[in-house]
């Protein structure tokens, strides 16, 4: 079974760091195109962050300088490093990922992450 599983999520104070983690697990090849999104309660799901296959990343205005997504492609693993949080960024984040495989490519999503920035 094919699936996405994020952690390193947790309550943080403003100004502080964390880095989250979706790793992919199951039978596949590669992943493709991945995302981090943004659901703050009571909000529709933003997105935050994407990174192609080739390593090209792209940011949601409101992260911009303050977060990083990156990739290890040997362990099948999308990060997001936040840092300088704002109460703002608080929110469920899930991860997002093409996955390529016998299947062919097939997007999935994770379970999310609760991200809660709070003095």
């Amino acid at each position: 079974q094919v699936q996405l599983v994020e952690s390193g999520g947790g309550l943080v104070q403003p100004g502080g760091s964390l880095r989250l983690s979706c790793a992919a697990s199951g039978s596949f090849f590669a992943i493709a195109n991945s995302a981090w999104y943004q659901q703050a309660p009571g909000k529709q799901r933003e997105l935050v962050a994407t990174i192609s296959s080739g390593g090209r990343s792209n940011y949601a205005e409101s992260v911009k300088g303050r977060f990083t997504i990156s990739r290890d492609n040997a362990k099948k693993t999308v990060y997001l490093q936040m840092n300088s949080l704002k109460a703002e960024d608080t929110a469920v984040y899930y991860c997002n990922a093409d996955l390529y495989g016998s299947f062919g490519f097939k997007n999935y999503w994770g379970q999310g992450t609760q991200v809660t920035v709070s003095s």
